[in-house]
């Protein structure tokens, strides 16, 4: 089993715990069943020598999971992980592990268990916490994720194909964990009020008029909260705002994001980042992933 997962970055500025996106750049998981009892991992690129390569290693953990959540027996597993995306830097890192364990379950319990769009969501919900990265990994696009007592819930959409991705990764990373523990218990109800019409306006702007994106990015619901633990992150973002560039924090941090409404204008916010920043930061040219994650399954011939 081969499951391709693609990174995401949640919030996109006011949609906190809301709005998440699915981008070109991706983690490949290829799985095969073997008879003895455990699991192995082969983790390569981003992570190796870093992460687990046992049973505690969230993958396995999402495939034991997926599995004890249809009440199916546990096969042995030998796992080889190509990672590309950045670990702790506002990516969806984790999200992704968690999908791709979660496909990789789905696609061996093919034809025995079958799990629709939302027991994927739920089961994924479950491990990450919060829905708002692991719906895009799952299924691509703009997602609007939302929970209700019967589970958590989704709505995919097609964004507009001037929507222009860059994503800045600096070398730092950022604990999701701190990130939400700087989270103030309530906010002011004008504050409430303007992150919902931005929020609803950034929906508009990414499947129909990308040229509001500037307008439809500003928030005051988390971003300004959590400034003081990623510094660089946000004299970054004010830069390329006051240049006119959609600039606001991937997911967690620190990595910034700018959904630029043409190339041209991802270029440019590149090169000022490149000319103002203090410590190294890398530029990531994506394009909106519309498929997310992908299973392709392989017949292994009987010896």
């Amino acid at each position: 089993m081969t499951v391709r997962v693609p990174a995401t970055s949640a919030n996109l500025g006011p949609g906190f715990d809301t709005l998440g996106l699915s981008l070109s750049l991706y983690d490949e998981l290829t799985v095969t069943v073997r008879d003895a009892p455990g699991a192995s991992v082969d983790v390569r690129g981003v992570g190796e020598g870093e992460v687990p390569t046992d049973d505690s290693n969230l993958v396995v953990r999402s495939i034991a999971h997926t599995f004890a959540a249809y009440n199916q027996p546990l096969p042995g597993l030998d796992l080889i992980a190509r990672n590309s995306i950045p670990h702790g830097r506002g990516l969806g890192s984790s999200g992704a592990a968690i999908v791709s364990g979660i496909m990789a379950a789905k696609g061996l319990l093919e034809g025995v268990v079958e799990i629709d769009a939302l027991g994927l969501l739920a089961l994924a919900t479950e491990l990450e916490g919060h829905p708002d990265n692991v719906a895009p990994a799952l299924f691509g696009g703009l997602t609007i994720a939302w929970v209700t007592p019967e589970g958590p819930q989704f709505k995919k959409l097609m964004v507009h194909r001037g929507v222009s991705p860059l994503v800045l990764v600096p070398k730092a990373t950022m604990s999701t964990a701190l990130a939400r523990s700087l989270q103030p218990a309530t906010v002011p109800h004008e504050d409430a009020i303007f992150n919902v019409s931005r929020s609803t306006l950034l929906i508009a702007a990414l499947i129909q008029s990308p040229e509001l994106l500037f307008a439809a990015t500003e928030d005051k619901l988390h971003q300004s909260y959590r400034a003081a633990a990623m510094p660089e992150t946000d004299r970054l973002i004010s830069l390329l705002r006051a240049a006119g560039f959609p600039a606001v924090v991937s997911g967690a941090g620190p990595s910034i994001l700018v959904l630029c409404s043409d190339p041209g204008q991802r270029l440019a916010a590149a090169e000022l980042v490149a000319e103002h920043a203090e410590t190294p930061w890398d530029s990531l040219v994506l394009a909106v992933d519309f498929k997310g994650a992908t299973v392709i399954a392989h017949p292994v011939e009987a010896a």
